[in-house]
């Protein structure tokens, strides 16, 4: 097993030999504006754990930049090759974050629950006053962003989980995380075959779903990027880098999907987007630590990655990418 945590590819899931199941967030506490979970929103007091190889972490760095929460809710990067005792600071000099003075994410883990022996995950958020985490929910922590820390905001930050368009956003969101963003570790980690071609067909079948959404409407919920948009867009980027070949994904790649492929290049070409990916460190993770998929630990040196700042033309569609608002800077 490539992360012997317990915790499975981006540290939320199990696997091994036994159908892939991701497991639920451990730690589920939420930072709101009323502080009900003991944990009010505050300027400088939380740090922010990321790997940038990871798809759910990557939804966390997005929605920082797009909100300007920068300044308020500091950053720390993992390396993206784990060791046994999973995401480390080795990036850092000394080997240690700056802020939190810790050499591993699971001493914030250690230090909410001693003992604690479960997976270790990003993106985590931490109470830098404490050294304690706070929450591992990464199905929560972008939401809280949107909705919780509006007094943070940048000027100009866009509205990503309007309130009039969240049953819509919400049903958009299962079907993509159910079938794409969880269906790619489904598919890459089956333990047989007919798993393995369930999975297959289940995310091929949405992203010809969504493709067909997104022919004649340039964002998944109406006219401006919203939550939904962050979500599908951290899969599809590491798509061909990743999981055509190495989560046999491999019907077609997604520069083959004339829709999806200029949706995806929209969305990175647009400010808080492709500015938090770091395509070397997804290929590094993947392929160095899933040894029970790549035992050989070789890194490709494709896919050519510069059709990612070729025009889309997507905006002759329409539609504002932060309606009201403005980019971030």
């Amino acid at each position: 097993m490539s992360n012997p945590t317990g915790s499975g590819p981006d540290g939320n899931a199990a696997y091994g030999h036994k159908p892939f199941k991701r497991s639920t967030s451990h730690f589920a506490d939420r930072i709101t504006a009323d502080g009900r979970d003991g944990w009010p929103v505050e300027a400088g007091r939380y740090r922010l754990v990321v790997s940038r190889a990871c798809p759910w972490a990557s939804r966390a760095l997005v929605s920082r930049r797009l909100l300007g929460l920068e300044d308020a809710l500091s950053l720390a990067v993992a390396d993206p090759i784990q060791d046994d005792r999973s995401w480390r600071f080795t990036l850092d000099e000394g080997g240690r974050d700056p802020v939190l003075g810790i050499s591993y994410l699971s001493e914030a883990y250690e230090a909410r629950e001693s003992g604690y022996s479960g997976g270790v995950s990003v993106p985590a958020i931490v109470d830098v006053p404490s050294g304690k985490l706070v929450t591992n929910d990464f199905q929560q922590i972008t939401l809280d962003f949107a909705t919780e820390w509006t007094a943070l905001h940048r000027p100009g930050a866009p509205d990503l989980y309007p309130e009039r368009l969240r049953d819509e956003i919400d049903e958009v969101m299962g079907g993509i995380y159910r079938d794409v963003n969880n269906g790619v570790y489904r598919a890459g980690f089956a333990s047989s075959q007919d798993e393995y071609e369930t999975a297959y067909h289940d995310v091929f079948r949405r992203l010809d779903l969504v493709s067909g959404r997104l022919r004649n409407q340039r964002y998944l919920v109406g006219e401006t990027i919203t939550e939904a948009d962050i979500r599908l867009f951290t899969t599809l980027v590491r798509f061909d880098a990743v999981y055509h070949g190495h989560f046999k994904c491999n019907r077609s790649k997604l520069t083959e999907d004339p829709v999806l492929w200029a949706y995806a290049r929209d969305l990175f070409q647009t400010p808080g987007f492709g500015d938090t990916v770091d395509f070397d460190h997804i290929k590094q993770h993947y392929y160095r630590v899933h040894t029970g998929i790549n035992p050989t630990g070789i890194v490709p040196l494709g896919p050519d990655l510069t059709g990612w700042r070729t025009p889309h033309h997507r905006e002759q569609l329409g539609g504002r990418p932060f309606g009201d608002g403005t980019p971030p800077a």
